[in-house]
């Protein structure tokens, strides 16, 4: 038993006893006679409970603990548990110290045992509730790393589809990451955005394989089967209620920023942003990987593709960072 008990009194009597009583029972007790101080400690010292009394000159009860948790807004810190220490019987002080974020309520003069068994179980208490709200963090991470798994699996599954493609959507989705990193993107933004590239493709399970998978040129009709896995793709994820996100990457990666693309032939910053990022990514793989009529195609030619495509088929602002990550792998590595 190491908890940190802080009793504030303008009673020397109180805080004497207070600090016999708790000391004995194995807290470790600070003992200050008004709010100022307290404010002055509490910046310095951390904290598991107060015992604080309310009515004392100069700062009340009341007004410090009002401080205390604006002290504490203002610094980002966690609100320390209040326990009012009181020989007041006024039901609306209760009433006024439970509104303002008093956890109980200790009449004085006090026990020895009642000030023990009333710090003891708070504190237990305290610490139960913080131990659940870690499992839930705990098991809150462990279903994300879930969903995760299940998510690349998906990922896994559409791109065997293709049987010409390996990997494409896990790398269409780090360059995707690797993009919004460059522009700005914060971490959730562009761990959003990489889940967003490992399923652009997912409405290509709605198209036959031998579409996919055929190694001369398309029909007319077949390329307008290939053509519907972006609207598929958006219909499947659409039910994904808690990642709304993902219908933007499977929906319009296929738009170009001169507005031929398709399906809604979007132009220009109607495009959303994200899905502008994914579609350079998306062309930028599709180059780099092998197909039935065609080895991977060397760099110095993507990178003349993506420069032909800026303003037109790209974002130029996206198209330009894509560039620089292809002048970085001076050894070609970033391809299938």
């Amino acid at each position: 038993m190491d908890e940190r008990v802080v009793v504030v009194d303008d009673d020397a009597i109180i805080l004497k006893q207070a600090n016999m009583i708790l000391t004995e029972a194995g807290f470790k007790v600070t003992c200050l006679k008004n709010g100022r101080l307290l404010l002055d400690y509490i910046a310095m010292n951390p904290t598991d409970l107060l015992l604080l009394d309310i009515r004392m000159p100069e700062m009340d009860g009341f007004e410090t603990i009002l401080a205390l948790r604006e002290w504490e807004r203002s610094n980002g810190r966690e609100q320390v548990p209040v326990i009012f220490l009181t020989a007041n019987e006024d039901a609306d002080s209760e009433a006024k110290g439970l509104s303002l974020g008093a956890l109980d309520f200790i009449r004085k003069p006090f026990s020895s045992e009642a000030l023990k068994i009333r710090v003891r179980n708070l504190i237990d208490l305290l610490s139960l509730q913080r131990d659940l709200h870690k499992e839930v963090a705990k098991k809150t991470a462990e279903l994300e790393s879930l969903s995760l798994h299940v998510v690349h699996t998906l990922a896994k599954t559409i791109d065997a589809k293709d049987a010409y493609t390996n990997g494409h959507s896990e790398r269409v989705a780090e360059y995707s990451r690797e993009i919004a990193k460059r522009f700005g993107y914060d971490e959730d933004r562009q761990e959003e955005i990489y889940m967003m590239g490992l399923l652009h493709d997912v409405g290509k399970i709605g198209v036959p394989d031998t579409v996919i998978n055929k190694p001369g040129k398309l029909t007319d009709e077949e390329y307008g089967m290939i053509k519907t896995h972006p609207v598929k793709g958006a219909e499947i994820l659409a039910t994904v209620s808690e990642m709304p996100g993902l219908v933007t990457g499977a929906r319009w990666h296929h738009e170009r920023y001169d507005g031929r693309g398709y399906p809604d032939g979007l132009s220009g910053d109607d495009i959303p942003e994200e899905a502008r990022i994914i579609a350079v990514a998306d062309a930028y793989d599709a180059m780099t990987s092998h197909r039935s009529y065609r080895d991977i195609i060397p760099q110095d030619h993507v990178k003349s593709e993506i420069e032909k495509g800026m303003g037109t088929q790209f974002d130029e602002r996206f198209a330009r960072i894509m560039l620089e990550m292809i002048a970085e792998d001076t050894e070609y590595t970033m391809h299938e």
